[in-house]
């Protein structure tokens, strides 16, 4: 099943992929530290699949 993600989950997976911290993504996208952990349970996957995720959504939505 495919998930559709707000565009403030995509860019807080968008830069998880890119290997920043919650403390990182919540300062670049100035929201708090909990906002970004809530985005990140919305999704509970490995990293290696945020990364193939984002690179899907990126290039085909």
């Amino acid at each position: 099943m495919v998930t559709k993600l707000s565009k403030r989950e995509l860019e807080v997976l968008d830069l998880l992929a890119k290997g920043l911290t919650s403390r990182q993504i919540a300062d670049t996208l100035f929201i708090s530290v909990q906002t970004v952990h809530v985005h990140r349970k919305k999704q509970p996957i490995p990293v290696h699949i945020y990364t193939q995720r984002v690179t899907y959504f990126c290039c085909f939505s």
